[in-house]
């Protein structure tokens, strides 16, 4: 069923509807994955981070042209001080139905209830291998137990569905399909492979390295059958399947065989204060600017409009079609998942 969309909808020149907003509370994280981050990162200086207030006046915006969904990311969002008071603030706001957050989940441990407390209901937690000396050389830090210590914290505080996101590339963890899913089935978590995107932060991807989505399902397959599930929101990036034995569900994001741009619906806050529309697409606009310049919320509304309007086709496609990775200004770190 077609959601209703509201009269002021954020709707793009495709006829795109945008109702998901990834907000990055924070470019700095405790890990130092490789196709994420430089060795040594430059942060952010403090004062160009946007405060919660900021973000929440951006949120409120946003919510009046019919933004419902609500996701944190990172950097890492859960080195923020005080996220879960900003988790607060966004479950207190009416016209947001769904609030989630992305995390490599090593300070879920301490986290989980807090969060859940303050009225987060659901988690994902990035996951890329259970072979602890392979985390630590991907990672750059030997915290493999520590995200599995949060991720059953996660599921004593009651977070649900708790989703695992692992991003597969040929040659590094491919070997690791159906271990993974395997372990996701036995402690009742969701598990959603992710196809390795273009993106360049480490300039490494190369087209050959992508493990298809299309692959993982027939290896699970011939392991567990698998069969689809009914799409119920057809903007979602995220293809689920079910377990015939009736054991849990398994999700294939599948990014760069069979690209989503035609049904995007997801827009993105950075840190800093800027609002992009594509992440494939450097072009970027300055909410910051505008908050700290004393414009209203119209204008601010406005500028957002004027973006959504101007958003193209799909990048990943442009991007896809000639075989190419962004040369992103930005590395993932700086931009959120």
């Amino acid at each position: 069923m077609a959601k209703p969309t509201p009269a002021n909808a954020l709707v793009d020149s495709y006829g795109r509807v945008h109702d998901d907003l990834r907000i990055s509370v924070t470019d700095r994280c405790n890990l130092r994955c490789h196709y994420c981050m430089p060795v040594d990162p430059d942060w952010f200086p403090r004062e160009e981070i946007l405060s919660y207030e900021e973000m929440m006046r951006v949120v409120r915006i946003v919510a009046t042209m019919g933004v419902r969904k609500v996701r944190l990311t990172g950097g890492e969002p859960l080195v923020r001080r005080d996220i879960s008071r900003f988790v607060a603030m966004l479950n207190a706001t009416d016209e947001v139905q769904d609030l989630s957050l992305t995390t490599n989940g090593l300070l879920l441990d301490r986290l989980a209830e807090e969060l859940a407390a303050a009225g987060l209901r659901r988690v994902n937690v990035s996951l890329d291998t259970l072979d602890a000396a392979r985390f630590a050389a991907v990672t750059r830090r030997d915290a493999l137990q520590k995200v599995i210590e949060g991720l059953r914290a996660a599921t004593s505080a009651g977070l649900s569905p708790i989703k695992i996101n692992a991003v597969l590339v040929r040659g590094s963890n491919d070997d690791e399909i159906e271990s993974l899913a395997e372990y996701a089935r036995d402690h009742g978590w969701e598990l959603r492979f992710i196809e390795c995107m273009p993106l360049d932060n480490d300039r490494r991807w190369e087209p050959d390295r992508v493990v298809t989505g299309q692959e993982v399902r027939d290896r699970i397959s011939r392991r567990w059958p698998i069969e689809p599930k009914r799409r119920d929101d057809p903007s979602s990036p995220a293809a689920r399947w079910q377990y015939v034995d009736g054991r849990g569900s398994v999700g294939f994001i599948d990014s760069v065989s069979q690209p989503f741009c035609s049904t995007c619906s997801r827009l993105r806050l950075t840190a800093d204060g800027k609002f992009m529309v594509c992440l494939y697409d450097n072009r970027e606009i300055d909410l910051k600017q505008l908050l700290r310049s004393g414009a209203d919320d119209r204008a601010i509304g406005e500028a957002i409009r004027a973006a959504v309007a101007g958003k193209g086709r799909g990048g990943a496609l442009d991007l896809l079609e000639r075989k190419e990775v962004l040369p992103a200004s930005r590395s993932m770190h700086q931009i959120g998942g």
